[in-house]
């Protein structure tokens, strides 16, 4: 299986990248780099999974991420099929620390950037009016050249780092402590449940892949994932239950067996237990949200 868990962004002749992708789908492994990016989806629906976060994520979705934080914006598994002629839209922006030079961003003027670049460390949410500006900023991005593309990508970390519409997305205990194996690993694993969650997943499944004990397996995965597979896959069959909850004309009942959970009771447990709100509630919510 190909997975490109380490990623070198940007070429020796650039100072950072900018990119306009339209795939079928979104790279679907679990990997990291050493470069910020800054991503906005303009089309395309599924689940994204950053160090020990996931959300569904659809049009609009903006997130700036830290170097090394592990991340996969996982297209649903519709993507996937050629016959159904899906496509994916975005932006990304990767860029080095060092961009400007090695102590640029330990100046004064460059004070508000750095505190920017450090909250990336856990990931970082950009929604709002700032999410909108910032799109707009990224499009035009696309055409500058030369010394103009750099002060743009300046004017749009400044506009960041002066926002009041990000919101920090990992634990604040969440510490990225995987070797380039375990990536290997964890991305198996993450692919092969994002891929199965409708189904029956049992821990001696995912233990057998993982070459381990049960016992052994569940100490791995909560020391690497901040949280134990059992959450981990319901974590991913309520994400799938909110997007089937905000998108389509399901009734309850097959939301929940459409999210993989095995009786309704169960499922209602545990969306209330994740969201705070039944399923019905939910719904109701964001269909009337006044």
């Amino acid at each position: 299986m190909k997975k490109p868990l380490q990623k070198s962004k940007i070429p020796a002749n650039k100072v950072f990248v900018i990119k306009e992708l339209r795939e079928p789908y979104l790279d679907k492994f679990w990997h990291s780099h050493e470069e910020f990016q800054l991503n906005v989806v303009l089309k395309g629906r599924g689940t994204r999974y950053i160090g020990d976060h996931m959300k569904p994520f659809k049009e609009g979705d903006m997130v700036l991420t830290g170097p090394n934080l592990p991340h996969v914006w996982r297209s649903d598994n519709i993507f996937f099929d050629v016959e159904n002629k899906m496509e994916t839209h975005d932006i990304v922006i990767y860029f080095p620390r060092n961009f400007l030079g090695a102590d640029a961003f330990i100046k004064e003027e460059f004070e508000e950037i750095e505190k920017l670049l450090s909250r990336a460390d856990r990931g970082l949410e950009i929604t709002g009016p700032t999410n909108k500006q910032v799109t707009k900023m990224m499009k035009e991005l696309l055409e500058k050249q030369g010394a103009s593309r750099i002060i743009g990508l300046l004017q749009i970390l400044d506009l960041l780092a002066h926002s009041p519409d990000l919101a920090p997305i990992t634990q604040i205990d969440y510490k990225n402590n995987y070797t380039a194996h375990e990536k290997d690993k964890i991305s198996e694993i993450l692919e092969y449940v994002l891929k199965n969650f409708k189904e029956k997943i049992t821990l001696s499944d995912v233990a057998s892949m993982a070459n381990m004990s049960e016992s052994a397996f569940s100490r791995y995965f909560k020391s690497r994932v901040n949280k134990s597979f059992t959450d981990f896959l319901g974590d991913v069959r309520i994400s799938n239950a909110r997007k089937l909850l905000h998108d389509e004309d399901l009734n309850i009942s097959q939301v929940c067996f459409e999210s993989g959970f095995p009786t309704l009771s169960n499922f209602n447990k545990q969306f209330k237990d994740r969201t705070g709100k039944t399923p019905l509630a939910y719904k109701k919510d964001y269909i009337e949200p006044f």
